[in-house]
Order: structure tokens, then sequence, then C-alpha cells
């Protein structure tokens, strides 16, 4: 059974800094994207960044480049968000998807495609 686990989420201050989680299990995940995205109250999903799993190249969203960096650690199958510089609309629920198909991610990504996360909050406080 395929997973992936998110975990990291919580509350924090305007300007400060969050790492996020996501213990990836069940396959082998060579040729998949791994992506984050996330989702505020009434809002649609949004693209954050994503990875590649076998070279490590990365994308980022404008919204998120220079402040946030996403890698991965193949050998314990992690993937991770540092998130720096936090502000409010960084608000919202982040998911961890992965996808074959890397401008899917990068569209909003499909729930019915690929593999999700339950997601973790990341609250900012202004």
């Amino acid at each position: 059974q395929v997973k992936l686990v998110e975990s990291g989420g919580g509350l924090v201050q305007a300007g400060g800094s969050l790492r996020l989680s996501c213990a990836a299990s069940g396959r082998n995940f060579n040729h998949f994207y791994m992506g984050w995205l996330r989702q505020a109250p009434g809002k649609e999903r949004q693209f954050v960044a994503d990875v590649n799993w076998i070279d490590g190249s990365t994308y980022y969203a404008n919204s998120v480049k220079g402040r946030f960096t996403v890698s991965r650690d193949k050998a314990a199958n992690m993937v991770y968000l540092q998130m720096n510089s936090l502000n409010s609309e960084d608000t919202a629920v982040y998911y961890c998807a992965a996808d074959f198909q890397p401008d899917r991610l990068r569209a909003g990504g499909d729930r019915d495609e690929g593999y999700w996360g339950q997601g973790t909050q990341v609250t900012v406080s202004s």
C-alpha cells in the first residue's frame, strides 16, 4: 500500500520558519515528481514546489521562490519542504503528492491521479 504521510506543520509567527516532512512508502518512486501543494480556506489548491525523485531537480511557484526549499532523501524515502520568511498568505493545509506528470502537479494537482498525503496545517500569525 502506497502511503505519503506529512508532518511538521503548526503555528508560527510571521517571519518564522517551518520544515515539513513527507514519509513515502509502499513503492519505488523512481520516475515520480514529489510535490508540495497547499490549499487555504475558500481558495483553490495551489502548487508550491516539486522535486524529481531521481536527479533531485527542483521547481517552485513564483510566490515561494527564494523562501522555500524542497528536497528529497532517497535513502530514507523522505521529502522535505523548508519554509522560511513565512507570512500570513502561506497559511494553508499543505499536501505531499507524487505524480509521473509534473505539469499536472504544477497546475494544482489531481487527487484522482498519483498519490496524496492527508495534509498538514500550517498557520502563520501576523
